[in-house]
């Protein structure tokens, strides 16, 4: 654990003094939050390049530290020589207004994590939460299956298929683990620090985007406590109508009405609190609730999105520096323009839709530039061209770095010639249209109940003459338009990792509007009153979201499980191949690293996969292993594993398995065969 700590802080420490280098003219905090970015992303970066020649061992984690070095020096040769912008009293009120938003999000991340992230019981079972119940054990399989792996590596539950999902994120906690962590320490930790990088980064963003100071804090509190209006279905009628009792006085009904409205209430709440996404953020049927929190449902669960905002936040940052007008400095902006050209370059094996979020925010950007021109030179063609060529430059060394992870990885996967289909479908209005079947809800009715009070407040801000939120729309509207009229994935939903990038910025103009109206109210009887009311609308879904979050658990795996998992882990070939079921609480992949036949469709169908041939051919294997003996040796099969799960599902023949392989594991849970060579 501490040498993986150490080499973490290496490379957190390192990014730092580059952005020191390069960029010394920018806020302190600013400068802290970009460096420790840049070292989270240079360590996903690093040691996986090195891994295409190493393979993922302690020897490319070495090369990459070296590499790190390198680059540091190189930022070091090309450093701005000005003095850093100084720590002075405007940085720390800026501190002052983070950290009562940033402490108590961070100590929820990291109880979040703990208790979400495999927590070990005193039986020795594993548990989970609510929202890492159904992808936690996919990442951990890519956790457990890099490591020792040379780039690039196959999907450790679809072999023969190379993994185009974006892994680095992945990747940067099997460093961890092949430095000494626990599994379970390998995902808490890098997960927690892109969660605070994530709550720093939307707060410097509120910082340069808006008026700043308590506007920052509004945009930060929209972005991470969304909910929107789904709390009213939860308690609607909840006031119900109670018969007083036989000759009840007036004020004994009056008691009775308000008890039993209490109990109806407290009912609402505990159905939130038990059910299985119940909470007024998450109900896709019957009511269309469909805005997750993005801490619980998002964040949390999934690991590559985490890792993605870390990174494409600090590129909207310096997208906003480098070409907003009257803010360009034209001694730092060619350092910023590279870095942000290299930075969202590294995008598409980290987050495919954030690297899209990024191009489609730039190009709405350009075009709005392009259009308005700078406002102190009067526009003409030469004016122009000094406006386009600085994006043409960074979009010449994004495409640089971005083109061949998509040519080789996403593009792969996403336009699959032997399945005959690609992902990219035109699909109206995002989820509320499912399938292109019709719209359940009201075009904006859909949107109303659930992004609530703010939605109403973008568009009124909208109506304002205020050219700095108009530019920002500007970044936000392409990504609206892509995410409303083209479907990315086979899974509908995921549009929605798009749409909360376009948020992001959206809450920008939403804080920015609201302080100008808050000014405006101030002295007023009822300001107060009235932004109490507002705040209780806008954040009451995400509080009961969050509460239900905090206080869901279930069992992943048994002690039994992670018994077998470590010995498949401990005592089995780091390249050995697995048959077993297709159940995606799987412990020989998610904690003994192993490959196994074939993984849940629960995964494999929404990455593009037809896993009926391979699932087909475990039912014969499982069911007459003495006819089929071709079919694990097709695979490379070196170990058959047997749980409750593949007898529930196969009418398993274990005595011709005993007959013709070696058992080497047996727990009453689980028993492994190994398949003997030759």
């Amino acid at each position: 654990m501490i040498a993986s700590l150490a080499y973490m802080m290496m490379y957190l420490a390192f990014g730092i003094l580059s952005i020191r280098f390069l960029l010394p003219r920018h806020k302190q905090l600013n400068r802290i939050w970009l460096g420790l970015s840049l070292g989270v992303l240079e360590e996903m970066w690093l040691p996986a390049l090195s891994a295409f020649l190493f393979g993922f061992t302690a020897l490319a984690h070495a090369a990459a530290a070296g590499l790190l070095l390198l680059i540091t020096l190189l930022c070091y040769i090309l450093r701005d020589r000005r003095d850093p912008a100084p720590w002075d009293e405007e940085e720390k009120r800026e501190l002052r207004r983070m950290l009562p938003v940033m402490i108590p999000l961070i100590i929820l991340s990291i109880y979040l994590q703990i208790t979400h992230t495999m927590r070990a019981d005193a039986a020795g079972n594993w548990h989970v939460g609510q929202s890492t119940y159904g992808d936690l054990p996919m990442h951990m399989s890519f956790v457990t299956g890099l490591v020792g792996k040379r780039f690039p590596a196959d999907y450790p539950f679809y072999p023969g298929a190379r993994l185009s999902y974006p892994f680095l994120t992945d990747s940067l906690s099997s460093t961890f683990l092949l430095l000494g962590s626990s599994l379970q320490a390998s995902l808490i930790v890098p997960g927690v620090v892109m969660m605070a990088l994530c709550y720093m980064g939307v707060l410097v963003l509120g910082r340069e985007m808006t008026a700043g100071g308590k506007a920052a804090v509004l945009a930060a509190l929209l972005f991470f406590l969304n909910g929107g209006l789904g709390f009213l279905y939860d308690f609607d009628m909840a006031g119900g109508s109670w018969e007083a009792q036989a000759g009840a006085s007036f004020f004994e009904q009056i008691g009775q009405t308000v008890s039993g409205w209490f109990r109806t209430v407290g009912d609402r709440i505990g159905a939130i609190l038990t059910g299985y996404y119940k909470t007024p953020t998450n109900q896709p049927d019957p009511n269309n609730l469909r805005w997750s929190n993005v801490i619980c449902d998002l964040m949390i669960p999934q690991r590559t999105l985490l890792g993605g905002w870390c990174t494409v936040m600090p590129c909207f940052y310096l997208l906003d520096a480098v070409f907003r007008p009257r803010k360009r400095d034209p001694e730092n902006n060619a350092r910023g323009l590279v870095l942000l050209g290299l930075w969202a370059g590294a995008l598409p094996l980290i987050h495919t839709h954030s690297f899209l979020a990024l191009a489609l925010a730039s190009l709405g950007c350009m075009a709005y530039d392009l259009i308005h021109g700078d406002p102190d030179a009067m526009m003409c063609r030469r004016t122009r061209g000094r406006i386009l060529a600085p994006y043409l430059i960074y979009a010449g060394i994004t495409a640089l770095l971005a083109v061949p992870q998509l040519l080789d990885f996403t593009f792969r996967q996403a336009f699959q010639e032997d399945a005959g289909h690609s992902f990219l479908q035109f699909q109206f209005n995002w989820v509320n249209n499912p399938g292109g079947r019709g719209m359940r809800d009201l075009y904006l009715w859909f949107y109303i109940k659930n992004l609530g009070l703010p939605f109403l407040a973008l568009i009124a801000a909208l109506f304002d003459k205020n050219p700095r939120n108009r530019r920002i729309f500007a970044m936000a509207l392409p990504i609206i338009l892509a995410a409303e009229f083209c479907r990315f994935q086979p899974n509908e939903y995921d549009n929605n990792k798009l749409l909360y990038l376009a948020w992001l910025l959206c809450c920008m103009i939403i804080a920015d509007w609201c302080a100008g109206i808050w000014k405006r109210l101030q002295g007023t009887r009822s300001c107060t009153v009235l932004a109490v009311m507002a705040a209780f609308v806008t954040f009451l879904s995400a509080g009961l979201t969050i509460w239900r979050e905090c206080v869901s658990d279930y069992v992943a795996f048994t002690r039994s499980s992670v018994e077998a998992g470590e010995f498949v882990r401990d005592r089995t070939e780091e390249d050995a191949v697995f048959m077993t079921g297709t159940q995606h609480l799987n412990p020989v992949c998610a904690i003994g690293g192993r490959t196994v036949v074939c993984g849940p469709d629960l995964w494999l169908y929404w990455h593009g996969f037809d896993t009926g041939e391979r699932q087909e051919e475990l039912r014969l294997f499982y069911e007459d292993p003495e006819a089929y003996p071709e079919i694990p040796a097709g695979y490379g099969v070196s170990y058959i594993y047997v749980s409750s799960y593949e007898r529930n599902n196969y009418e398993v023949d274990e005595e011709a398995l005993d007959r013709n392989y070696v058992k080497v594991f047996e727990n009453g849970e689980t028993t492994i065969w190994k398949i003997p060579k030759g």
